[in-house]
């Protein structure tokens, strides 16, 4: 689980992150950065009902982005929101697809 000084929670800082941030794209995610004025990287992620029409299938493709995310902190950048939404495709990957795909997107998007 990611801390609490790690997480988007506010819907208006998602919005700005979407506004004002650059995306990149790698598989199945979609990732959006923005500058936010702190010391720390903070994540939202984003899994539509068109992925899976259950909650707990998504709550469970969260969990497996945040824990992806929480590994990968300590080589991060800091200053910067990070929105994170997930496309069609991902449900038929496992865990090691995953967090190669974020690692793919990190590195992309230039955060390491």
């Amino acid at each position: 689980m990611l801390s609490k000084i790690n997480r988007l929670k506010k819907t208006a800082e998602i919005e700005r992150v979407f506004k004002r941030g650059r995306g990149v794209r790698e598989d199945f995610l979609f990732l959006k950065a923005a500058e936010n004025n702190l010391r720390v990287i903070r994540f939202a992620f984003v899994v539509s009902k068109k992925i899976s029409g259950k909650a707990s299938s998504r709550n469970k493709i969260k969990r497996i982005l945040r824990a992806a995310a929480r590994r990968r902190l300590p080589r991060l950048k800091t200053g910067l929101d990070v929105v994170i939404v997930v496309h069609g495709g991902i449900e038929n990957k496992n865990f090691q697809e995953i967090e190669q795909s974020v690692d793919k997107l990190f590195k992309k998007a230039k955060l390491t």
